[in-house]
């Protein structure tokens, strides 16, 4: 079908190059801005009165990017949600049947290629058939005119616009015109019918042609055959009343009526329209899902979203930002891999069942890249809560999340380790551990140079006492050995690790909401703090140092494949790596004989347990040279306000004696063991100068 461009009439010109339009004009009354307006006669509206209502409408209507869905895909390109304002797929003329291009122009505008913006045969009939329809225009709109409506209704900004966009008049009327007249004199024949085809409804949610063939039949629009074609084209007319899925003897009929149609003009026999006539609708209906509540990772998807709307670069406003992923037909090339989605799913799952008033939550970052491998929780997303369902996001950070984090108890005491090591203390540096210390506050130096306070520390161990180093103190966990290697290193540099690791610490001494971070007990793990945010900090030593940030997202394209956006690798280093080696070897205790050797691998990994005073979390944070990620239980009610885990039923078992080692550390073993097998086994670097370093021994408090 070749596209051919009419003659267009311009405001002052007369249409003498078509007599059956003057003579039709002139037994109804006027001829406007070279438009023939039949109706302006009978409700009394003057040709003059209608020439400057004319006159002062834009000579063109803009045409705005049609509203597209976005696909959210995985690693792989597989997709993994779909988010969208309007569920449509923009094709070209050239990728839609011709059997559907006959049909849709044979019921809408069979003369379409024929005639300009205006089918003066058919306004005739139409105002023959109204004309004692108080004023009410119906039918007879060219396929150009339905797609001005379609396009006004489409840009909308507000109320008032949606209305007058919609209103049946004449001077609705009369704006339609002269749009479509422009339209006409800008585009061509094969462009208004390839934009009419993408912008119309189909019904059930489906938008334009590409979408509605999807839908209802699961077939591209290139492929859409006579039967097909037939119910497709019979639906723009009134999308909801022949809904098939809902009224399948009104589409029937409706359908049957295009045959009929397309036969009466020709474009098929008699004899195939009554046998296809004879034929059930063939339906095979395809749900395409909207929004992360359907994702197959929903918790990823609910972070990949809020991790682009606070992409400046995307929108002047989160308004925009949404609008653009949401309508804008976006493919977003995410971090996740669903083999780890799956296993850490799996894992939190298992050990927490959704209604237990507590969360069980775990993260996956890679190391070396800040990939985001996997977000899972125990609470599954939705709006159900008799069935612990919940929309809040506990495992990432608040950022991007909705929750602030629970203490992470003593998996902050790598960070003093760390300080330590990179000021030249040795990984042999020793304190008699006591099992209960005062520690007088003036010991602990914060980031001004001054002592932190005049007061008293009083902390005590949970675990061993004694004569010991680091790796003794970390493998066992001790409190009061990590204080005194706290009140070496000082608050601050510990402190401002943490933040150069991931960690987001926003309120160093308490003026903010919450309690004070940057205090002596620091290293017990007082700032709260979420499984992201630790596993991005534990994956800068298993990278040797070099912390990357965690990022969801490696790539954005457009609607038409275009790359809008990249998002590399964001890393620096933060430590020598000597220091990271030497944590790498001391944290390998911990699983290679430590609290948690039950998640020994059979291969290099490192990790430290972590359980807060107070009973109401418990963390293990865990890695290998190539990934790291960090589990968590804890004690939440529905809203996810935090509460002591002693005498929770989690599902399969009743906490009491809460510990990390016990209750999180299986969640990370029986995660990291079911990614295993894609990850090449690597060793860590061995320890090397750093542990030389620096005084051997200090012991700062003696026995009472």
């Amino acid at each position: 079908m070749t596209a051919q461009r009419p003659e267009h009439l311009t405001p002052g010109r007369v249409a003498s190059h078509l007599g059956v339009m003057l003579a039709v004009a002139a037994v109804l009354g006027v001829v406007v801005a070279g438009l023939a307006i039949p109706f302006a006669g009978v409700v009394g509206i003057g040709a003059k009165n209608v020439a400057e209502t004319m006159d002062q409408l834009p000579a063109e209507l803009e045409t705005e990017a049609l509203a597209q869905r976005t696909q959210v895909l995985d690693e792989d390109g597989e997709v993994i949600a779909t988010l969208y304002d309007q569920n449509r797929v923009n094709v070209q003329l050239t990728d839609v049947s011709r059997m559907m291009i006959k049909a849709i122009v044979a019921i809408e505008d069979y003369r379409f290629y024929q005639h300009g913006a205006l089918d003066l045969k058919g306004t005739l009939r139409a105002f023959i058939t109204n004309q004692a329809s108080s004023g009410v225009v119906q039918g007879g709109s060219s396929i150009t005119q339905q797609l001005v409506k379609l396009t006004l209704v489409d840009q909308a900004k507000s109320k008032k616009e949606q209305a007058a966009a919609t209103d049946e008049s004449y001077a609705r009327k009369l704006r339609e015109l002269r749009y479509a007249v422009a339209l006409e004199q800008r585009h061509t024949k094969d462009w208004i019918l390839e934009r009419y085809l993408n912008t119309a409804y189909f019904g059930d949610g489906a938008w334009g042609i590409q979408s509605a063939a999807r839908h209802f039949f699961d077939v591209n629009a290139k492929d859409l055959d006579l039967k097909q074609s037939a119910l497709l084209a019979g639906l723009v007319k009134n999308p909801y009343g022949y809904d098939p899925t809902k009224f399948a003897d009104r589409a029937v009929a409706r359908r049957n009526v295009v045959l009929d149609r397309m036969a009466e003009l020709g474009i098929i026999k008699e004899r195939r329209a009554d046998r296809v006539k004879d034929q059930k609708l063939g339906l095979k209906v395809q749900a395409t899902p909207n929004g992360c509540v359907n994702a197959r990772a929903p918790f990823f998807c609910d972070y990949v979203l809020n991790y682009l709307q606070k992409d400046r670069s995307l929108g002047r406003n989160v308004k925009e930002r949404r609008e653009l992923i949401f309508s804008g037909g976006l493919t977003i090339r995410t971090t996740i891999d669903l083999d780890a989605q799956a296993a850490a799913d799996e894992a939190v799952s298992a050990a927490v069942y959704p209604e237990a008033e507590a969360i069980g939550g775990l993260a996956m970052v890679e190391p070396g890249t800040g990939k985001v491998r996997a977000v899972a929780q125990s609470r599954p997303m939705g709006s159900d809560r008799s069935i612990g369902q919940t929309y809040l996001n506990y495992v990432v950070n608040q950022k991007y999340g909705d929750s602030a984090g629970f203490q992470p108890g003593s998996t902050f005491k790598v960070f003093v380790l760390a300080a330590a090591l990179e000021q030249g203390l040795s990984t042999s540096t020793s304190f008699n551990a006591q099992p209960q210390m005062e520690i007088p506050e003036y010991e602990f130096e914060d980031c001004d140079g001054e002592p932190y306070g005049y007061g008293t520390w009083s902390v005590g161990n949970s675990t061993s006492s004694g004569y010991m180093d680091m790796y003794r103190g970390t493998r066992e966990s001790v409190n009061t050995y990590f204080a005194q290697l706290e009140a070496e290193t000082g608050i601050c540099e510990p402190y401002e690790l943490a933040k150069a690791m991931g960690v987001e610490l926003t309120n160093p001494e308490g003026k903010g909401p919450g309690l004070p971070e940057r205090v002596p007990s620091f290293v017990l793990g007082i700032p709260d703090a979420s499984p992201l945010e630790l596993a991005e900090a534990y994956a800068t030593f298993a990278a040797r140092g070099l912390h990357c940030d965690s990022r969801p997202v490696v790539a954005i394209e457009d609607a038409r494949g275009n790359l809008l956006k990249e998002y590399p690798a964001e890393c620096q280093q933060v430590m020598q790596e000597t220091t990271a080696d030497a944590v790498n070897d001391i944290l390998r205790g911990v699983i290679e004989g430590g609290f948690a050797s039950a998640q020994n691998l059979g291969r290099d990994a490192a990790g430290k347990t972590g359980t807060t005073q107070n009973g109401q979390a418990v963390w293990f944070v865990g890695y290998t040279p190539n990934m790291a990620a960090a589990s968590m239980i804890a004690g939440a009610n529905e809203s996810g306000t935090p509460k002591s885990l002693e005498g929770v039923n989690i599902g399969p078992t009743t906490i009491y004696g809460a510990s990390g080692s016990y209750y999180a550390a299986p969640v990370w073993g029986n995660a990291m063991r079911g990614i295993l097998d894609k990850l090449p086994p690597e060793s860590f670097t061995p320890p090397s100068s750093v542990t030389s370093t620096g005084s051997t021994t200090t012991d700062s408090f003696d026995d009472d």
